[in-house]
């Protein structure tokens, strides 16, 4: 018997958009829309089609027009940060250069394991007006274009070549941005004729769906082990990452450190899972990590790690930890559970801890350990009080961290990412509110900060508008990409940009002199191809895409235009010069595996090296 199935014609973008308005997901027993939106620069490849399409959704599914593709994806990945990973946004790009753009964000995205959505165009799929304009022809393959560079730096990748793919497609991919395991960016190319194609689409796929985030429950038998390992523990330690916050399981790894006393160390991405006054907080571990966490990691014998993929930031290149310590990972992904022979624990972090708990009720860390890391503690914050004050020397990273610090409202966001300024915000930057710090040093991505803040800034307006975002930027990252104040102040969603001017790649600087290397195209005074070195005038240039800017010359000058731009109404930039050699934190590093040269003709290179590697024995040879 034959049944038929009410459809509706539309073309290959118009579907794709339609069906990302009616999907919703249910956040804490809200219901919102899961797409919250999108990024888009319009050429020959999406305006068209895709632009036609999404010009008639533009109240559900705002489209924010961008300045550079790649900072678009940077955005997208913040905002998706802010929301923990419940919705996301996506990027729309032409043809060509436009979406060769997107493949730095795209790795970042990856990296830091956010969901992001690409809509790209592609090259005409008949062929028949090939080659076309910004085609890359391959001789030997037809089918490879540029948007094939993508498959490396994506979780999802796909190509349309008929309408009816995206019944398939589309649900895929946000099954993709929507998992806890695989979750990370997805790429749709969509080809030019391909997207105005028409197809009678069956209208029960548009129908309204609401999403959960699936949270994946542990093995018994797992949990069983994980928890006769841990009840052995003489000096046990939990190592907390971003993966706390994306689950959700902030209270439930509270209550479980609380329970048995055990001394909690927070990675780059877990920065902000436990309030600083918290007595089992021990601070931030790694390279860029406190002396108080790192002490008790080099003595720690279980080590539960929670939610973090263990990068060599965590790590110290695995050279933090005891050689005879123990491992307990949980994680939702199994490839983070398994890392460094750790007992795997693949479960979702908010799900796994409370079986967790129930199964090691008759324990408790021995109160003398506890106690030695709480007196850890005390020390680094002792250290970081005179670190940040302004008389410990000339204008710093570490003041201003600190002077902000002091004078934010606990819910504002603080937004960092390549350069100097992450090591030091995750060292100096004491959390007021869970969840309100975004250290991006997963990709470690130059550019992403005044990208991100938008981004965001976005997010947060959705739920706490009252809030600031405050993005924290040297010169470097700021000549790299700015743009996106302008953006800012167009779409009205307000930043505070504290710009900090050590005349260039200060932190590379550092390297290189710690290395034996003498100063060579880092700062701007050293490099020969530059005759007579000068400064911007970075308050002309912000206040030239309609921002409110200030330069100040001191760190209490810094303070006072601080409060001025938390009583402004649109974004404000504070620029201020700090030392490029004086001033960095000095306390808190691990060892930290980079090349260096084994042979010179310079000695100081040679010395450098056999001090570097000299840490090398302690590197735990794990998998």
């Amino acid at each position: 018997m034959k049944t038929s199935e009410q459809t509706i014609r539309l073309t290959t973008a118009q579907a794709i958009v339609r069906y990302l308005a009616n999907q919703f997901i249910d956040i804490n027993g809200h219901e919102m829309r899961l797409c919250g939106g999108g990024f888009g620069i319009f050429g020959h490849g999406n305006v068209t089609c895709l632009g036609e399409a999404l010009n008639n959704y533009k109240t559900e599914l705002p489209l924010y027009r961008g300045q550079n593709e790649q900072s678009m994806g940077f955005a997208a990945a913040a905002y998706a940060k802010q929301h923990f990973r419940r919705r996301f946004m996506f990027c729309t790009a032409s043809a060509g250069p436009g979406t060769t753009n997107l493949l730095t964000s795209a790795a970042l995205a990856h990296a830091n394991r956010l969901p992001m959505l690409m809509l790209c165009g592609d090259t005409f799929l008949t062929r028949l007006p090939d080659p076309v304009l910004q085609q890359l022809e391959h001789f030997g393959n037809p089918t490879l274009g540029v948007n094939d560079a993508f498959k490396a730096v994506t979780r999802y990748w796909d190509r349309i070549t008929h309408p009816a793919q995206v019944i398939q497609s589309l649900p895929n991919a946000l099954a993709t941005l929507l998992d806890p395991a695989d979750c990370g960016p997805a790429f749709i190319g969509l080809p030019q004729d391909v997207q105005g194609w028409v197809y009678d689409f069956p209208l029960s796929f548009f129908t309204k769906k609401v999403h959960r985030i699936r949270r994946i429950s542990p093995d018994e038998i797992e949990i069983q082990e994980a928890a006769e390992l841990l009840k052995t523990a003489k000096r046990p330690m939990i190592i907390a990452g971003g993966g706390v916050q994306y689950s959700g399981a902030v209270a439930e790894l509270t209550s479980f450190a609380e329970q048995f006393d055990i001394p909690v160390v927070e990675t780059i991405a877990g920065r902000a899972n436990m309030l600083a006054t918290h007595p089992l907080n021990i601070g931030p571990i790694g390279v860029t990590g406190s002396n108080s966490a790192n002490t008790i990691a080099e003595q720690a014998d279980v080590i539960l790690a929670v939610g973090t993929r263990l990068q060599d930031f965590t790590t110290g290149s695995w050279t933090a930890f005891a050689p005879s310590a123990r491992f307990i990972a949980i994680n939702a992904a199994r490839h983070d559970a398994g890392k460094h022979q750790s007992l795997p624990v693949v479960g979702d972090a908010k799900a796994s801890l409370p079986l967790l708990q129930g199964q090691c009720s008759d324990y408790k860390a021995p109160r003398n350990w506890t106690k030695l890391a709480q007196e850890e503690r005390k020390s680094w914050d002792d250290y970081i009080k005179w670190n940040v004050d302004p008389d410990s020397g000339p204008n710093s990273y570490a003041q201003a961290i600190g002077t902000i610090n002091a004078l934010c409202d606990p819910r504002d966001r603080v937004v960092a990412a390549a350069g100097g300024l992450p090591a030091e915000v995750a060292a100096n930057w004491r959390t007021l509110s869970t969840g309100t710090v975004d250290i991006e040093f997963g990709f470690s991505c130059m550019g992403y900060e005044i990208a991100g803040g938008w981004g965001a800034r976005i997010a947060q307006t959705e739920s706490e508008p009252d809030a600031d975002t405050i993005v924290f930027v040297g010169d470097g990252s700021y000549l790299l990409m700015n743009s996106d104040i302008y953006s800012s102040v167009l779409s009205q969603k307000k930043l505070i940009i504290i710009t900090l001017d050590n005349g260039g790649f200060a932190v590379i600087n550092k390297l290189q002199n710690n290395t034996g290397n003498k100063s060579f195209n880092n700062l701007l005074s050293d490099c020969p191809t530059i005759q007579e070195p000068f400064a911007v005038d970075f308050q002309a240039h912000a206040a030239s895409m309609g921002a409110t800017a200030e330069t100040v010359e001191s760190v209490k000058e810094l303070g006072e235009a601080f409060a001025r731009a938390k009583a402004s109404d649109k974004t404000y930039v504070i620029c201020m010069k700090v030392d490029a050699y004086e001033g960095w934190t000095k306390e808190g590093h691990t060892w930290w595996e980079v090349g260096t040269p084994h042979i010179s003709d310079d000695p100081n290179i040679t010395k450098a090296h056999k001090e570097w590697e000299a840490s090398r024995e302690k590197q735990r040879k794990g998998v």
